[in-house]
């Protein structure tokens, strides 16, 4: 029992945020090797901070050790891997070449992952967890990370242009993250839990899909998933509403 007056410690749950930390850490290599001009060594400790971050939010849920101290840890540490480290390395990799354009260009990386996250927290519980409103910081970064990678093996044509890619690449996704262009969220998908046979054979085909080539195809599967985003918020979901009146109006006598 409690003494009167006491203050009741609800605790740090320590198993998902050691993963949360490993998380920063990754993302703080990143840095580092960015700033040594080690881009590839760089997009891999964004990669591995994404991994890491979709593992630390599975452990708490497979545990029930959520808490709101896990919460405020996470968005800092995404802010850090997914913000500041992608940031640097386009800078130090292509975008220093444009100037105060490309110092802009980076900073909104960071400033529009900071709202993004900013606005997750605030409607975290209160919208519909089926939907991300706007990019996910995660992917975004993933996305420059894996654009890295693929510089390293894409067509020769292609040498001359990343620069002007990158640039506005992450223009972008700067947009995209504030936007309120609808993502699908893996976590509430309703076929994970209605079919989830079906969906472990489909994950273990893009798993093999993406090792066969991994730094083309890993940048494809992300860009899809960019795509993914403006497809399902203007064309899919309109879609829906449409018919679903036209439904409700032929039922009504």
């Amino acid at each position: 029992m409690n003494r009167p007056n006491q203050p009741i410690c609800k605790g740090v749950y320590l198993l998902p945020n050691l993963f949360t930390t490993a998380s920063l850490f990754s993302g703080f290599l990143g840095i580092i090797w960015a700033i040594e001009g080690l881009f590839v060594h760089c997009a891999l400790a964004i990669l591995v901070s994404c991994v890491l971050d979709g593992l630390d939010g599975m452990v708490a849920r497979l545990t029930r050790s959520s808490s709101d101290f896990g919460v405020q840890l996470d968005s800092l540490a995404d802010l850090v891997a997914f913000g500041v480290t992608p940031a640097i390395m386009v800078y130090m990799w292509q975008l220093q070449n444009y100037g105060r354009l490309g110092l802009l260009a980076s900073f909104l990386i960071v400033a529009c992952g900071a709202l993004r996250l900013a606005r997750f927290n605030v409607q975290c519980g209160k919208v519909s967890q089926k939907y991300f409103i706007g990019l996910p910081i995660p992917a975004a970064a993933c996305v420059l990370a894996t654009l890295v990678l693929f510089s390293t093996q894409s067509p020769a044509f292609l040498e001359g242009t990343y620069g002007m890619i990158t640039l506005v690449l992450v223009y972008v996704l700067s947009f995209l993250m504030v936007s309120r262009v609808r993502y699908p969220s893996l976590k509430e998908f309703d076929g994970i839990r209605t079919y989830p046979f079906r969906t472990t054979v489909v994950a273990m085909l893009i798993f093999v899909v993406i090792a066969s080539e991994p730094k083309i195809i890993g940048f494809l599967f992300f860009l899809a998933y960019l795509l993914s985003g403006l497809i399902l918020s203007f064309l899919i979901l309109p879609y829906r509403k449409v018919r679903l009146l036209g439904e409700s109006h032929q039922e009504l006598p």
